[in-house]
């Protein structure tokens, strides 16, 4: 007979759980945020001083946003410009529908409005958008505003350069240079028109990730999620 023969055993060891994997679900934003409220705030600061500075004021000074979001942001360059001068900076809105190069692409799309609060003739016009991509929105603006006049100077204010570009255009001011792979989308939220502050980064659901985008009708601009804008 074989003698019994006691062994203590410890706690069962458990296998360790695999990682969870967030795995985004079906017509979510897998993004993550980039620039927040506050962020935004001094970025439209620090550019509407740069702005000042190198016009040496604000005499001459237009600003023009291109439709949806280059307009709210106009607006708030124009505003943190006035507490500084003490005048109030002429502020309107470019639209570039009619002047996109992918118009036969996408005929249907929504003409906006366009606002000239003076003549542009003689004026330093300065172009506003929230992204800038590709530069093909830029070429549409200039376009659109060399048959509304000729101004003694154009320049460019974007929120975000982020790259990419397919034109030879370069912005003047930026608030923030954002690299990018290819592959990757920047939407850029207003309070004015999303009613939230942020910019978010996430990638391009055509490469496969499942994650659905809804393009905004409204935004003629350098589509932040369009590859050729």
């Amino acid at each position: 007979m074989c003698p019994t023969v006691s062994v203590s055993v410890g706690p069962e060891r458990r296998k360790p759980a695999p990682e969870e994997v967030l795995v985004p679900e079906i017509g979510s934003e897998a993004s993550r945020v980039v620039l927040d409220a506050d962020q935004i705030a001094r970025a439209c600061a620090r550019m509407a001083h740069q702005i000042l500075e190198a016009n040496r004021g604000a005499a001459g000074l237009v600003l023009l946003g291109i439709p949806t979001r280059g307009v709210a942001l106009a607006a708030r360059l124009a505003r943190a410009m006035a507490e500084v001068e003490g005048a109030t900076i002429p502020t309107g809105s470019l639209d570039i529908t009619m002047y996109r190069d992918d118009l036969r692409r996408h005929p249907t799309r929504r003409v906006g409005h366009t606002h000239l609060p003076v003549s542009v003739d003689d004026a330093v016009v300065v172009l506003v958008d929230d992204v800038l991509f590709s530069g093909r929105t830029v070429r549409a603006a200039l376009d659109a505003l060399g048959d509304l006049g000729r101004p003694r100077a154009v320049r460019l204010a974007v929120l975000v350069d982020r790259g990419h570009r397919e034109l030879p255009i370069r912005a003047d001011h930026v608030g923030k240079n954002l690299p990018t792979s290819a592959n990757e989308r920047v939407r850029v939220r207003l309070e004015e028109v999303d009613g939230v502050n942020e910019v978010t980064i996430a990638r391009d659901p055509e490469d496969g990730e499942g994650v659905q985008w809804s393009n905004d009708p409204g935004h003629t601009s350098d589509d932040p999620g369009a590859k050729a804008s």
